[in-house]
């Protein structure tokens, strides 16, 4: 299935990425990591650094899926607010989720220095606006409970909000701890850089078949006729993982977004925040390196790719008139518009770690709206698991929870 479709920027904005092994015969390495996208490329970088081989395959070209199609918004918040996620697991494993993903914003910011990668990471606040006076109610909930478990988190009213920003709603949540990122240029960079100095190898248009377990390792088919035989396997393929699991987790999103033509700095808003807010289904907004505002939301469930697609004029017309309600005075133009689909799970956390009996068979599942923070926790927690250290985000993250 097509993951996105229209004109995403990323893909646009970079070129492709030409570095790539061919796979004519079979291969052993300790780990085989299935999906090139950013998730796939995080969990490289820390298995090796770590010194731990890998291969990776992807049936399409590097980072070509769902990394091309992010808007790359490195956000703490995830989608489930913090006060309904504590009644939906529990107020401390709530807490956690929250704390996880915001540490994993700064360790995104050391892979990137660490490596000397040019991802355009740059940490910005966030903004999330209150719509109306239920979203007021809300983010004064959300402020207490964050407040309370010492996140970053302030509060300003209307009066402030229109002042400082020019915004007209009800009130908003800010914090700084906030970042934005290329993905695609991370994910590609970061497979270049593991490439050039720990012999990762990369198989695109390489897909996976099949797959048995013998005592001690897996042999892996792909459908060029050529296996692979590792000690560990890795799935980093998004929603298309679900064929490796014996029970659906996840609910199919399609999404829309767009970005504009560039402009002059002096016509975007105060500190270039990123900003969402309350209503569903959301709308969000960042800006680029080389000023562009791009924007996305609009999410309804996914039926098939088809009626996703015939969508996206009248989707892309909706966040346009969005955008004029926030911010008529920006003389924002259109440039590209694209759609993709995403998974999400009811409680807006991700899947990581091994699935009950399927030992040595790790998921990075980064589902939902910050699925990069995800990765970088997946990445993180599945390094531990390999080198056998404890990792208590298994706890909150994992299929057992």
């Amino acid at each position: 299935m097509d993951l996105h479709s229209g004109s995403p920027f990323w893909a646009l904005k970079n070129p492709l990425f030409q570095e790539t092994d061919t796979l004519t015969e079979p291969i052993q390495t300790d780990v085989l990591i299935i999906g090139s996208g950013i998730t796939g490329a995080l969990v490289a970088h820390e298995l090796c650094t770590a010194g731990i081989a890998c291969a990776i395959v992807d049936k399409r070209s590097i980072a070509g899926g769902s990394t091309s199609a992010s808007t790359a918004q490195l956000q703490y918040e995830i989608d489930v607010p913090l006060h309904e996620l504590a009644e939906q697991v529990g107020e401390e494993k709530a807490a956690f989720a929250y704390r996880a993903s915001l540490k994993s914003i700064a360790d995104l910011k050391k892979v990137v220095k660490q490596t000397g990668i040019s991802a355009e990471f740059t940490q910005v606040p966030t903004l999330l606006l209150a719509s109306n006076r239920k979203g007021l109610r809300a983010l004064k909930e959300e402020y207490a409970i964050r407040t309370k478990h010492k996140l970053p988190v302030s509060f300003l009213d209307r009066e402030a909000l229109k002042e400082t920003y020019d915004i007209d709603r009800f009130g908003a949540l800010k914090n700084n701890a906030s970042a934005q990122i290329d993905c695609y240029r991370m994910a590609t960079e970061l497979l270049g850089y593991h490439r050039n100095n720990h012999q990762l190898k990369l198989f695109p248009y390489t897909e996976v078949i099949a797959y048995k377990r013998n005592a001690d390792h897996f042999i892996v088919e792909t459908q060029k006729g050529v296996s692979i035989s590792c000690k560990y396997m890795v799935i980093a393929a998004g929603f298309e993982a679900g064929r490796f699991l014996p029970k659906k987790v996840m609910k199919l999103i399609s999404t829309y977004a767009l970005v504009s033509e560039p402009l002059p700095t002096e016509s975007l808003w105060p500190e270039r925040c990123l900003i969402w807010e309350t209503r569903q289904p959301y709308f969000y907004l960042r800006t680029t390196s080389d000023n562009r505002i791009m924007m996305g939301g609009e999410d309804i469930p996914f039926k098939n790719a088809a009626l996703r697609d015939i969508k996206l004029p009248e989707k892309t017309k909706v966040l346009e008139n969005k955008f004029r309600k926030l911010f008529p005075h920006i003389p924002m133009v259109t440039d590209f518009s694209w759609c993709g689909t995403f998974s999400s799970t009811n409680d807006g956390l991700p899947y990581i770690g091994e699935y009950k009996d399927k030992k040595n068979l790790f998921f990075a599942l980064g589902y939902g709206g910050n699925g990069i923070t995800f990765s970088m926790i997946a990445a993180q927690l599945i390094r531990n698991k390999i080198q056998g250290k404890k990792d208590k985000r298994e706890e909150v993250f994992g299929f057992e929870r």
